[in-house]
């Protein structure tokens, strides 16, 4: 068995979530936030079998592609100043790991 740990994009989290669910994984979300703008994602797990993980990871990563978007910096140059700047966000961060033991109580 194996747990799988996924960073998704609050703006992903809704479909990747669905798209799990309605293949039968069971998905646990917690709302997080980290990276390089501070933004809020979402960390799901799942638990599943070990032949399943190669079908979650492509489910998760076919819902959160990557893409461009424009957000607003804040550099100093002699005084704080506020410019466009293009950065990647979307994609998703994905560990899996061993799982022990599993007990549903």
């Amino acid at each position: 068995m194996k747990l799988i740990m996924a960073i998704v994009s609050n703006d992903d989290a809704g479909n990747v979530t669905t798209a799990l669910t309605d293949n039968g994984f069971w998905v646990t979300r917690l709302a997080t936030t980290g990276g390089f703008l501070k933004a809020g994602n979402t960390t799901m797990i799942v638990g599943t079998e070990d032949d399943k993980v190669e079908h979650c990871i492509e489910i998760i990563g076919s819902q959160s592609e990557r893409r461009k978007e424009i957000v607003t910096a804040m550099g100093e140059m002699g005084r704080y100043a506020e410019y466009p700047v293009e950065v990647t966000v979307g994609g998703a961060t994905i560990f899996v790991l061993d799982v022990e033991q599993f007990r549903k109580m």
